[in-house]
């Protein structure tokens, strides 16, 4: 008997070593747990979704919905799809088709290859492409300058559906090179630029710590027409505190009949209330206010060559974007 429990000790004893040696070793091997890598390779300044207490999307700026918005499903996304929602984006070049036939901004090239969703972040990438097959009959002219389609890719989306007011919000990082990162729409015979973004720029601090905003007449009739040289109807810079491809920021636009409202990461810029008197000088000059037309959202990244040309060393670079939403007034 005596025998017995002492051989029980023993095993017992075994058993329990044997189950340190187990979990020491799993420690000691964690690298090479694949659960390990796939947290491993999650980005640390991946943003949280903005919800309420109640699950409800609400804009930064008014998370208690004292505006009575609705979100449009239809046309926001949160990019948490493996692959992009090609029922409500457009990219450009795809099939050969270019929304109001615009390939990209010389020298680059929007490619079909150049966007991607990860980790539900959709990232529009430049690259350096020298072998790219680009257009070899369009060209761009800029300060007298003629710039052919060359080296430089870049990409772009285009929404499908077409709204009227609201607001648009975007958590966005810009590209860290010299091309634009960009949140704007395209309408009838006109265009809202709601930024052009440069956070790359070799040599200003001012221009990587700013928000291009623009509002532009594509009408031939109104003397603000930007092919004649005279535009944008309106423009100005915003100027925010931080470098815009530093890390992922909220930017919001609420747009309406009287004024277009700008706000960084939930609070009014302090020159983001631009309302109709403001943009046309007390009424004496209504041409320059375009933005009563329906929209569809469009993002990209652009060469600006007045701004400097990404070299080699430059590229690839990454303009990230979290999500998109667009709500709107609801209706009584």
């Amino acid at each position: 008997m005596r025998f017995l429990v002492i051989m029980f000790s023993v095993v017992k004893n075994l058993i329990f070593l044997s189950i340190f040696i187990i979990l020491t070793s799993c420690t000691s091997e964690e690298a090479d747990d694949p659960i390990l890598d796939i947290i491993n390779e999650i980005p640390l300044d991946k943003p949280e979704p903005d919800i309420t207490d109640s699950g409800v999307l609400y804009p930064m700026s008014d998370i208690e919905n004292k505006g009575n918005w609705i979100l449009n499903k239809e046309i926001s996304d949160e990019f948490n799809l493996d692959v992009l929602d090609e029922d409500r984006w457009h990219i450009q070049g795809k099939n050969g088709e270019y929304v109001s036939n615009f390939i990209g901004r010389a020298p680059s090239q929007f490619s079909t290859e150049n966007i991607k969703i990860e980790q539900g972040v959709l990232k529009l990438i430049s690259k350096w492409e020298p072998d790219f097959n680009f257009n070899t009959v369009k060209t761009q002219t800029v300060g007298n300058v003629v710039y052919k389609y060359e080296n430089i890719t870049t990409a772009a989306l285009v929404g499908k559906k077409y709204f009227k007011y609201g607001y648009m919000e975007i958590k966005s990082k810009s590209a860290k090179a010299p091309v634009t990162s960009s949140f704007w729409t395209t309408g009838n015979k006109s265009e809202l630029d709601m930024f052009e973004t440069f956070g790359g720029h070799k040599t200003s601090d001012t221009w990587r710590k700013r928000l291009k905003y623009n509002a532009i007449s594509w009408d031939p009739n109104n003397k603000y027409y930007l092919p004649d040289g005279l535009g944008p109807a309106y423009t100005t810079n915003i100027q925010v505190a931080h470098n815009t491809a530093d890390e992922f920021h909220v930017y919001g636009f609420e747009w309406s009949s009287d004024y277009i409202k700008i706000y960084i990461d939930g609070v009014l810029h302090d020159k983001g209330n631009l309302t109709k008197d403001i943009v046309t000088n007390n009424g004496i000059d209504l041409e320059r206010w375009v933005t009563d037309v329906g929209y569809k959202i469009w993002v990209d990244s652009e060469t600006f060559p007045w701004l400097g040309i990404p070299t080699e060393d430059d590229l690839p670079a990454t303009y990230q974007i979290d999500y998109i939403r667009v709500w709107q007034k609801k209706t009584i």
